[in-house]
């Protein structure tokens, strides 16, 4: 069907979603609502709320969740459960009660959480609980205008490319909308109490690996998320301030831009109170609490770290503190864009490491396979998009262990008479100086997603002639080791710097990855500045 023969479709759904749509003058946000499909990108369905194709709504989340069902019966025997959860966001809890009534319609034991939960808790309760799959409404990072289902395997690790292909073809048969069994009832859905959160917390304590007293001053903000609670509970004892104006949840995000960690202004506020405490450290967690970003103390200023500086520090605090327990198996993920200073602190410690595509979830897969075949033992997984996972106890990023370990690993460095800013220069100096930047381009709606894919074809085309000194170009949708195929390309350059490239999964942009190693700070930058400037002129041009 064409986008205006769908949209006549859906005016028939229901009462309200014919107003809603029959609101719309722009006969190009029709187009954008109706002319594709919402699809599974690195984290699951994620899309704007609102009636349509290409929205999240209740007939999306019906019919993936239909859909999944189906996809489920036809490759498990017996009983099938399934655990479901939700954030912060607006039409969280309405979805996942959405899909919790249809999976009860199809016959499925159903667990339910009664009250909003992070992401990494949706992960350890889904293998916990021994569930066939976990479901977790939430759109992350994204401004407040989106929100996303994410699935879960029996280990409670995202679908990986085959299984998320199945499953797709599941969803993709269900073409009547009116087949899909949406019920109200409670019937076949168990609601998940304290005790499992308990359970959960048990675990992350096991990961906790320095907890000598220390004066360090921390200012904390969830940015109206599901942080607050969990966060606060395993950092118990330290001195710690939390961000009143964005404590509570609420899916407006109505302190801040967007609630993206990865963002620098989604932290002025903490930033602004760290200020007027003094404080040494301050962090924020996104609304589904799996990223965590951080601030530092620097003189008088609080200085922004990136997700790889976090990283690298992450990787030598808990490397450090592991030391005695490391073997040969010990082993250290990371995503193929995020920078090589924490794999080479890793190689310092002996760890082996292994590169994943973008999205956690390939790093939850290795975590499965480990498991399986006992040939290695998963230490640290971590992406330069502020996710960081210690321990096994989930099969996605986790702010909350890694919240615990970020506050430990300050106190560690105050106790020693430095900041994290201290701590990071003395790995600039041990490892060498590495300068990393992400720049996303957005551009929306069917246009925006052809300017996207010309791109892509453009930079191909370019290949090696790019940039002066480009010693090669890696095509990671020709396949690249064992890696399964996907839309990126990464240049790269003699002296170990590379640039990347690749079309965001969950957003319409186009992602663009730097990572320059040069001499000095000063001439790494200089570089940087001019390969942004011409990237720019080609993206936005």
């Amino acid at each position: 069907m064409s986008y205006k023969e769908k949209y006549n479709q859906w005016l028939t759904f229901d009462e309200e979603t014919r107003k809603e749509l029959e609101a719309i003058t722009d006969e190009k946000e029709i187009e954008d609502r109706f002319y594709k499909e919402l699809a599974f990108g690195t984290g699951g369905l994620r899309g704007i709320m609102g009636a349509g194709t290409n929205r999240m709504n209740k007939y999306t989340v019906g019919k993936a969740t239909f859909g999944l069902a189906n996809y489920l019966k036809s490759t498990n025997e017996g009983e099938i459960k399934v655990a479901l959860a939700y954030d912060s966001r607006n039409n969280s809890a309405y979805f996942a009660k959405v899909a919790a009534g249809i999976f009860a319609s199809c016959g499925f034991k159903v667990y339910l959480y009664e009250t909003l939960v992070p992401v990494p808790v949706l992960s350890y309760t889904t293998a916990h609980l021994g569930c066939t799959a976990g479901v977790m409404i939430t759109a992350s990072h994204n401004p407040k205008e989106y929100n996303g289902y994410k699935v879960y395997d029996s280990k409670g690790c995202q679908l990986c490319t085959d299984d998320a292909k199945a499953a797709i073809g599941f969803i993709n048969e269900i073409t009547d909308f009116s087949v899909i069994p949406f019920s109200d009832s409670d019937e076949g859905i168990e609601y998940i109490g304290q005790a499992v959160l308990e359970d959960y917390y048990k675990e992350l304590e096991k990961q906790s690996l320095y907890t000598e007293e220390s004066d360090l001053k921390i200012v904390y903000t969830p940015l109206h998320g599901t942080g607050n609670l969990p966060v606060r509970r395993m950092i118990d004892g330290m001195n710690v301030t939390v961000v009143k104006e964005q404590e509570l949840p609420d899916g407006n995000f109505s302190t801040v831009r967007s609630p993206n960690p990865e963002e620098k202004d989604a932290l002025t506020i903490a930033i602004e109170k760290a200020k007027e405490i003094d404080a040494d450290l301050v962090f924020g967690t996104d609304p589904d609490c799996d990223r965590v970003g951080i601030a530092v103390k620097d003189g008088d200023n609080y200085v922004l770290f990136t997700g790889n500086q976090t990283g690298a520090l992450l990787v030598n605090f808990v490397l450090t503190m592991k030391k005695a327990s490391l073997s040969e198996k010990s082993t250290l993920v990371k995503t193929i864009v995020t920078s090589e200073l924490g794999a080479n602190i890793g190689r310092a410690f002996g760890l082996q490491i292994e590169e994943t595509l973008t999205g956690f979830k390939y790093i939850g897969d290795k975590m499965n396979k480990y498991e399986a075949s006992g040939e290695q033992e998963f230490i640290i997984g971590y992406e330069e998009s502020y996710g960081y996972l210690v321990g096994t106890h989930a099969r996605d990023k986790d702010a909350v262990v890694s919240s615990m370990l970020i506050c430990q690993m300050a106190a560690w460095y105050k106790n020693r008479g430095m900041t994290l800013v201290d701590g990071l220069n003395e790995i600039y100096a041990e490892y060498g100086y590495y300068l990393d930047h992400l720049d996303s381009f957005t551009l929306k709606g069917k246009d925006g997603a052809e300017k996207i894919q010309q791109l892509m074809v453009y930079f191909r085309d370019k290949g090696t002639d790019l940039f002066e000194g480009i010693s090669e170009v890696m095509d990671f949708e020709k396949g690249i080791r064992d890696l399964p195929k996907e839309n990126v390309l990464k240049y790269l350059w003699a002296d170990g710097s590379w640039m990347a490239v690749r079309p965001s999964g969950t957003e319409p942009k186009i992602k663009v990855y730097y990572s320059i190693q040069e001499k000095t700070k000063e001439l790494s930058q200089a570089r940087l500045t001019q390969y942004r400037k011409e990237i720019s002129s080609v993206i936005e041009g």
